[in-house]
């Protein structure tokens, strides 16, 4: 399946279907980058308050990987500071929607406009300069290989240079967990670094507004895309960033196990339902 880019019509019409919050900033990004222009792999990066670290990551990422161009866009999250203004500085595409709603529904209309743009690969990276961008090359080459539809980094398979214990043990917890859900090993369901082909952001249920990570991955393998991990690198939060926006460790756990737990109860009936053979009607 390949999710073609939108003509200009088409992109009017779905700006329309989009929600009220991002409509008119969808529309102001697609007017100044318009429809199907777009380089073939996309990085996305959500964005909220983090005015001092987004500019060296976007300045960090290499304009092409693995042989494909690559452009930026920086979706912005009701920032309150200059977090629009110093990504577009560092040369992202940036849209800039006026209202907090959480990195999850963030992450959806970037696909979105990855997609419009007319993206082969979409890529994620968070804004807080915690992952590494050159090492988004290494993410997607499983996809080029044709091995995989979807890649996750794995602060575990390769570098995690955070002091945090409790999330370092609340990484181990999740992805067993997950890996049970989805009957295939992960060790790292919760890493910002990611990557996979436009298509499969348009296939897959996205309704999170927060905690998408576990719900994009659990989804995707649900709706029987491939799934792989690399080793990737965390780094510890320098003396620039803005603290986590996830809330306390408590918290971020019950939640992220929450929405873990409603997209397996929710795809799994969905792929039985897609999977049940149809019945023999007897003359």
């Amino acid at each position: 399946m390949n999710v073609a880019p939108l003509n200009a019509r088409e992109a009017d019409a779905d700006v329309a279907a989009l929600e009220p919050d991002e409509r008119g900033a969808a529309a102001a990004f697609l007017a100044a980058h318009p429809p199907g222009t777009g380089a073939p792999l996309a990085v996305v990066i959500p964005a909220y308050n983090e005015e001092p670290t987004v500019g060296i990551v976007v300045s960090e990422i290499p304009r092409e990987a693995a042989g494909l161009q690559t452009e930026v866009i920086v979706v912005v999250d009701g920032a309150r500071d200059r977090t629009a203004s110093r990504a577009a500085a560092a040369g992202a595409l940036v849209c800039d929607v006026p209202v907090n709603r959480g990195q999850g529904a963030v992450l959806r209309l970037g696909y979105w406009l990855a997609r419009a743009r007319g993206a082969r690969l979409i890529a994620t990276i968070d804004a807080d300069g915690q992952y590494e961008p050159l090492e988004l090359e290494r993410v997607i080459a499983p996809i080029l290989a044709e091995e995989a539809d979807f890649v996750s980094g794995s602060r575990r398979l390769g570098s995690e240079l955070t002091t945090d214990r409790v999330r370092h043990l609340g990484v181990l917890v999740f992805g067993a967990l997950i890996s049970v859900l989805v009957r295939q090993r992960v060790t790292d369901p919760a890493c910002g670094i990611r990557a996979m082909r436009a298509e499969l952001t348009a296939a897959v249920t996205l309704e999170q507004a927060q905690y998408q990570a576990s719900e994009l991955m659990i989804s995707a393998a649900l709706n029987g895309f491939r799934l792989a991990e690399v080793p990737t690198t965390m780094r510890d939060r320098g003396t620039h960033a803005t603290g986590t926006k996830k809330g306390g460790n408590l918290g971020y756990g019950v939640r992220f196990a929450r929405a873990a737990f409603h997209t397996w109860k929710r795809d799994r009936t969905a792929a039985r339902t897609r999977l049940r053979p149809e019945k023999i009607q007897c003359s």
